[in-house]
């Protein structure tokens, strides 16, 4: 055999050990050198959550990165328009994650970006929202590909951080409804929703089969043939009926069942998800969660089990249960926290819960000015209720409320900030709230809706640097990310003083606010910690703190400016206190009831003045002299406390040298008495015209919510209550302040004073006669009080708190707001005070009147011109 030749042998011999190649005498050649491989970021280890800050994106409106895929060609296009689509897509976001990360947040969390319904023309709005999905499985052409949402994840997880996508478990797009409801006949008065689009119905099987008229599609059940809810307090409704004509899934299919794991499984497989928000939970069964999330089935497992075969131990699944309670009442927090721990086995159910009842006690006290008591009791109580305190995300607004800022101040939204970044929870930003953003889903981007002609990316605006600070504090300090609060002061009588301490990861914390518009005393706070230790300031909101340090006893006392709030860490460092040098005594005992003013006294040394402080009120705090033989006294005025119920309290207080007295405290039981009643026509709630209709939802029909019927004013002292009888209350949607379609506009105008006739948004000015200084605006999830001071036409005004107290009685179908005596402060009678009261509804701003008949919109008038007033009185003036 002819011998190969060298060279092609040492190839040979190079390139395989199978010949049995001997060596020449030249060295081997090496293989070629590989590059380094660079580790595909598509899927990560689950971080833990509690020391995530989550950005919430409502994507259409966030940022649009790629306009060829805007316009879809039916029809569903205009960023002018607030129920169509504006343009934001995954790209977009993939642009702006430097914008995201530089506030500080660590998650991007997206609405869903599924193929959607576009358009449904039964009730003139678009799916630019996400959650009217056509098939569960494939990315929404409005938003970019497969790949775009890939290429989203694999940017997020380079950066170190993390994708929650929102997801939908209880229904579909609108394709069908009923105009009347038969149970024994489901074909009967069925709409099909045939000028959806891009088309009626799902796509994705076993999805399509949704129609009730069609005898398969019925045997198949994966639909319910129900109507939409009628009473949320049913609970058979609430799983099994449709939400708002959105078609409900029959869930409790297997065949059902194992398609939603199927295809929510999906995005964890080729995104890479790292956590869902799971839509209107409490529409379904809590039963399914444990199949949804937990299932062993080898071909079709639940979520959390095919998220750890991907390396992903700690998936967070956390639901929106869209419920809050009443001040101190706990009933709406137990059915919140049954969907994270089965109360009847113990199981384990979703990871967390969107945390709705501290957002609305937060809102209520920073805000709205309520006592300060109600968020101590939220916020204790919430360790106590909740499985997994620390893995529930804690938010201030979102896409389906009103936005913090359209109802309370800037400074007030600073403290609520401050708030959920110091205690339990994962901190939840929606978009927009670093710019100071008061329309609910307005767009980022120049081209977007309500975006003002200009984009909203600044990194210098106030807010934004705001939410930076906040968000490094967290970060630097992990007893705010997994420590335990305890309160230690509240006031029960109106906003002042919170107080709370956070214990854990070997550190502990002193978080205290003022919620209050005026200037707060902090009197003996019980701090644990030795006389004269110092206290590092850590953050402030406000001029004038600093670095401080505890009394004797170990009690801290501060002077809050207005809307202050301060953090505080220890150093360990003390300084022992000044010997105490003055003494100020009560003779008065604590804990009885008065019936109207009451003389306090008692006796001094040391001092030859001091304040007596109602309530930790500085701002109308009493100077008193005490006498040469040290005995002094002075009369304490109680008008405006109208409440039998809540507890007041007292201090004296000399601040050179410092030195207080024991705490008074005091109930106060007064009587209101009628000063006015109007009684209104019936059936003219039509509009100045008589050319208004409610619009044609069965809700509205013959319950007339706007129809005022009588409206009595009754007062105590400065405090005035308006009781507001229509034609009928309804809880329809199940609201949080106890009525719902209808919203009452109050103009109340305080003598002696200069306000404004233009009524804000309503296309209106108030009667002759009146000028307004305080506008009250209230439904049912929201309550606002504005002064004067910047209103407009299109401006609200300036927030101010404490808002109206809300008690609704159904069967007396009245609405009662009591005013604080904060509107009338200097007067001592409510006489010559005037009071103009409209009504109509609220849905984001006040519900669109159109010139034809819809579902959702008043009709019969042009909204851009014609008066916003259904039903109105004259002016009521007090006698």
């Amino acid at each position: 055999m002819r011998s190969l030749p060298t060279k092609l042998l040492a190839l040979l011999c190079a390139a395989t050990t199978v010949l049995g190649c001997k060596s020449d005498s030249r060295p081997p050649i090496p293989p070629p050198t590989q590059p380094p491989q660079t580790p595909d970021k598509l899927h990560v280890p689950s971080p833990d959550w509690r020391d995530q800050i989550i950005y919430f994106v409502m994507t259409d409106r966030f940022a649009n990165g790629d306009p060829s895929n805007d316009n879809q060609g039916a029809g569903e296009f205009n960023p002018a328009d607030g129920a169509k689509y504006s343009g934001g897509d995954l790209k977009g976001l993939l642009e702006r994650l430097d914008y995201i990360q530089g506030l500080g947040a660590t998650t991007v969390w997206i609405t869903p970006p599924v193929a959607n319904q576009w358009w449904d023309p039964l009730v003139n709005y678009g799916g630019y929202h996400g959650y009217w999905a056509r098939h569960f499985t494939q990315v929404d052409p409005h938003l970019g590909t497969l790949e775009d949402y890939q290429r989203l994840s694999r940017a997020l997880h380079g950066r170190g951080m993390y994708l929650v996508q929102d997801v939908v478990l209880n229904h579909m797009a609108n394709c069908f409804r009923y105009t009347s409801y038969d149970p024994a006949d489901v074909t009967a008065n069925v709409v099909r929703n045939t000028g959806a689009k891009p088309e009626c119905g799902p796509t994705q099987a076993p999805f399509d089969q949704w129609d009730p008229t069609n005898p398969t599609h019925r045997q198949a059940s994966i639909f319910h043939w129900t109507p939409t809810i009628a009473d949320y307090g049913d609970s058979n409704q609430e799983r099994n009926w449709q939400l708002a004509d959105l078609d409900d899934l029959n869930t409790e299919n297997p065949v059902v069942a194992t398609a939603l794991r199927d295809s929510y499984a999906y995005w964890l497989r080729e995104v890479g998800v790292d956590g869902f928000r799971v839509d209107t939970v409490f529409y379904v069964p809590q039963d399914f969660f444990k199949d949804f999330l937990h299932s062993q089935d080898a071909n079709h497992p639940g979520i959390l089990t095919q998220a750890r075969s991907l390396g992903q131990e700690g998936f967070l699944a956390f639901g929106e249960g869209f419920a809050s309670d009443k001040p101190f009442e706990d009933t709406a927090s137990r059915k919140v926290a049954s969907y994270m721990k089965d109360p009847n086995t113990g199981e384990d159910l979703l990871t967390g819960m969107l945390h709705f009842p501290l957002y609305r006690t937060a809102g209520d006290v920073f805000a709205r000015g309520m006592p300060t008591s109600q968020l101590g009791h939220r916020l204790m109580h919430s360790q106590a209720l909740f499985a997994r305190p620390h893995l529930m995300p804690t938010f201030l607004d979102n896409h389906d409320v009103d936005r913090f800022l359209s109802g309370g101040s800037e400074a007030a939204l600073r403290q609520a900030l401050l708030f959920m970044m110091t205690v339990p929870g994962i901190p939840v930003l929606y978009y927009g709230t670093e710019q100071g953003f008061t329309e609910q889903r307005a767009a980022m981007f120049q081209a977007g809706y309500g975006s003002g002609g200009k984009d909203r990316f600044d990194t210098t605006a106030p807010l934004y640097t705001l939410i930076q600070e906040l968000t490094t504090l967290r970060k630097t300090n992990a007893v705010f990310r997994r420590g335990v609060p305890t309160v230690l002061r509240q006031n029960d009588a109106r906003g002042g003083v919170f107080a709370y301490k956070m214990e854990g990861e070997g550190q502990v914390a002193f978080v205290v606010f003022n919620t209050s518009d005026e200037e707060t005393l902090l009197d003996n706070l019980p701090t644990g910690l030795a006389d004269g230790s110092e206290l590092k300031l850590a953050a402030s909101l406000g001029a004038g703190a600093s670095d401080v340090h505890v009394g004797r006893g170990g009690t801290l006392s501060l002077r809050l400016p207005a809307r202050a709030a301060q953090v505080f860490l220890p150093t360990g460092r003390v300084t022992p206190p000044p010997t105490e040098t003055a003494r100020i005594t009560l003779n008065n005992v604590s804990g009885g009831t008065v019936t109207g003013d009451f003389e306090l006294s008692g006796t001094a040394t040391g001092v030859s003045t001091f304040k007596v402080v109602v309530d930790g009120a500085l701002g109308t705090a009493s100077t008193v002299t005490v006498a040469a033989n040290g005995t002094w006294s002075t009369p304490i005025n109680v008008a405006g406390m109208v409440d039998p119920t809540i507890q007041h309290s007292l201090v004296a207080w000399a601040e050179q040298p410092q030195v207080f007295s024991g705490t008074l405290t005091f109930k106060v039981n007064r009587t209101f008495v009628t000063l006015l009643t109007h009684d209104d026509p019936a059936e003219d709630d039509v509009g100045p015209e008589g050319r208004y209709h409610y619009p044609t939802d069965s809700t509205w029909g013959e319950n007339r919510q706007g129809d005022l019927r009588r409206v009595t004013l009754r007062g105590s002292g400065n405090v005035l209550k308006l009781e507001l009888q229509t034609n009928r209350v309804t809880t329809v949607w199940n609201p949080q302040n106890g009525f719902d379609h209808v919203a009452f506009t109050v103009f109340i105008d305080v003598p002696g004073r200069t306000g404004l006739t233009v009524m804000p948004q309503q296309n209106a000015s108030v009667p002759a006669g009146m000028a307004w200084d305080y506008r009250v605006r209230v439904h049912g999830w929201s309550n606002t009080l504005f002064a004067s001071s910047g209103a407009s036409a299109t401006n609200e005004g300036t927030p101010f708190s404490p808002a109206a107290a809300i008690a609704v009685d159904v069967a007396a179908s009245t609405v009662t707001l009591t005013l604080p005596g904060e509107l009338f402060a200097g007067l001592t009678t409510l006489s010559g005070a005037k009071v103009y009261v409209t009504t109509w509804d609220y849905d984001g701003g006040y519900r669109q009147l159109v010139p034809t008949a819809e579902q959702w919109k008043f009709w019969g008038g042009d909204g851009a011109t014609d008066p916003i007033v259904l039903d109105d009185t004259p002016v009521l003036t007090v006698p």
